[in-house]
């Protein structure tokens, strides 16, 4: 059975990717996102956690250093053949890390962004098997995207 790794910053991505459970629930999987007060997942999937960045903090480049370290040992930990994100910045390492291992990375751009893009799917946009937006309008910016509609 193929594994799969859910992962998501905090906050509204964390929300967009919770409403994937069922597809969750459909296979080995595991859920990487970062640390913070809240606790997202009460659940019997292996959780993961990275430390939360903000690109504007004077600590981003040391969180997005650690993050790598902890992306790496989480993926030879749980050597996923699917990564599935819907963002941000602190998801960017596990889904390098699986392109390098000629692994599958699926993602899917912000429900909240309907009229640009955000920095995290640009970058990645570069090299995902599978690009979703959720807003027709966001063609413009990613023609080779998949459009379904939203996943809420």
């Amino acid at each position: 059975m193929k594994k799969v790794c859910f992962i998501a910053s905090s906050g509204g991505h964390f929300e967009q990717l919770m409403m994937l459970k069922p597809l969750m629930d459909k296979y080995e999987s595991f859920i990487v996102t970062e640390k913070t007060s809240y606790t997202p997942v009460k659940d019997n999937k292996n959780l993961y956690y990275l430390s939360q960045v903000n690109r504007r903090e004077k600590t981003f480049v040391l969180k997005m250093i650690k993050n790598i370290f902890l992306s790496i040992k989480i993926y030879l930990i749980e050597r996923p053949d699917f990564i599935i994100s819907t963002g941000a910045l602190a998801t960017i390492p596990m889904c390098i890390i699986a392109k390098l291992f000629k692994k599958k990375v699926v993602f899917i751009e912000s429900f909240a962004k309907v009229n640009s893009p955000t920095l995290t799917g640009k970058l990645i946009y570069k090299f995902a098997d599978q690009f979703y937006v959720q807003w027709e309008e966001m063609l413009k910016f990613y023609p080779k995207a998949i459009y379904r509609g939203g996943i809420y």
